[in-house]
């Protein structure tokens, strides 16, 4: 579709791995843009043979309608298109001998690209989906392995299979720790019971370009969330469209709807403001609907689970704990820092600043006072 880039991945591949050192080890990153938005609308059923029924579950946080499986039919319709360039890379890795003697690493960088998804701290925005193959490397494999680990995680892992040390690599002491015992034992790792998440900026759109900062931990099947400016508007503001969300069919409906009155409840679930703590039971509740941090029965784990979580940015001397979290505030963001004033005076946008079309499908709250949309 022309959604999808007309590059050819695996055979960037074949080109790179044709013209490798022999006697060197490689290092390749395979990046797809898909399935990153925008994507041709109806796809999903047009070009992959799927309908509506075929999505097991929508998330609660959305209606539950042919518009919004059609959305997510054509979400999965380029994460196949990613998945058969990676089977090719795999098959010429076979080809060649060198599949077992390749640790292969496949992930995301962030959630899918909907409402209370990517660029929110919730469990679909941090449940990254992650596999690991190294034939020669990862004992008893098919193992699915339960432990919490983090992207933080991936550079010592690398470090350490190479036989590079970080001293020995100049570098600083990371805050992640090697995977590798994991490669090598089915029983849990001491330690890996708990990570930790967290948020500063995602996108612009809010006055003086500031972020939404949240502090966050999971453990034992709990998330707890510590959002520092519970003021701000998380998905930026109504005035400018929610840009820390991607612009949908999905987001559309879900304004829309709002606008007529419907679903309200919804709309604060994916774009109202958040209290100051957050805590979910992610076992009973994934989709994070029920906020159990202020129901007394829950006060002790809430409680633990912060001061793990403050012990943690302590040692790490995270700004935001010490007071100074402006700092992050302060920092321009990818020479975007004066977006928001210049949309707000109606003024002419720099061509590549925002797409137009995330304007049209941003959904504006249509009792505030607007700039033009182009």
């Amino acid at each position: 579709t022309p959604a999808i880039s007309a590059l050819d991945y695996a055979a960037n591949f074949a080109q790179f791995f044709e013209k490798r050192a022999k006697d060197k080890p490689f290092a390749f990153w395979y990046g797809g843009t898909e399935p990153h938005r925008r994507y041709a609308p109806g796809s999903g059923a047009k070009l992959g043979g799927k309908k509506p029924a075929d999505i097991d579950r929508v998330p609660r946080f959305w209606p539950d309608n042919d518009a919004v499986r059609n959305d997510m039919l054509d979400y999965a319709f380029e994460i196949e298109h990613f998945d058969t360039h990676l089977g090719r890379i795999i098959a010429q890795l076979e080809k060649a001998g060198e599949l077992e003697n390749t640790l292969i690493v496949i992930t995301s960088d962030n959630g899918m690209p909907f409402p209370r998804a990517k660029g929110a701290t919730y469990e679909l925005s941090n449940h990254m989906p992650l596999a690991m193959r190294w034939g020669k490397g990862i004992a008893q494999p098919g193992r699915k392995i339960e432990d919490y680990v983090n992207f933080v995680d991936f550079a010592p892992t690398f470090l350490e299979i190479a036989g590079v040390g970080e001293s020995a690599a100049g570098l600083q002491p990371f805050g992640g720790r090697s995977l590798t015992p994991l490669f090598r034992e089915a029983a849990p790792v001491a330690g890996r019971d708990y990570t930790i998440i967290g948020q500063e900026r995602h996108d612009v759109g809010r006055p003086g370009d500031v972020g939404y900062p949240v502090r966050g931990i999971f453990r034992d099947g709990f998330l707890y969330l510590k959002n520092f400016e519970p003021g701000r508007w998380p998905m930026c503001d109504p005035i400018t469209g929610y840009l820390n969300t991607d612009g949908s069919p999905t987001k559309t409906l879900l304004l829309a709807q709002n606008r007529q009155g419907i679903n309200h409840w919804l709309w604060e679930l994916n774009f109202g403001r958040r209290p100051a703590e957050e805590l979910y039971d992610l076992k009973a509740d994934p989709d994070c609907m029920v906020n159990l941090a202020a129901r007394p029965e829950h006060a002790t784990r809430r409680e633990a689970l912060q001061k793990q979580l403050f012990d943690d940015l302590k040692k790490t001397q995270d700004p935001r704990l010490e007071g100074k979290g402006e700092v992050f505030d302060k920092y321009r963001y990818s020479g975007l820092a004066d977006f928001y004033e210049k949309f707000m005076k109606g003024e002419k946008l720099q061509a590549g600043w925002v797409d137009a079309t995330d304007f049209e499908q941003a959904g504006f709250d249509p009792e505030r006072p607007l700039a033009p949309k182009k």
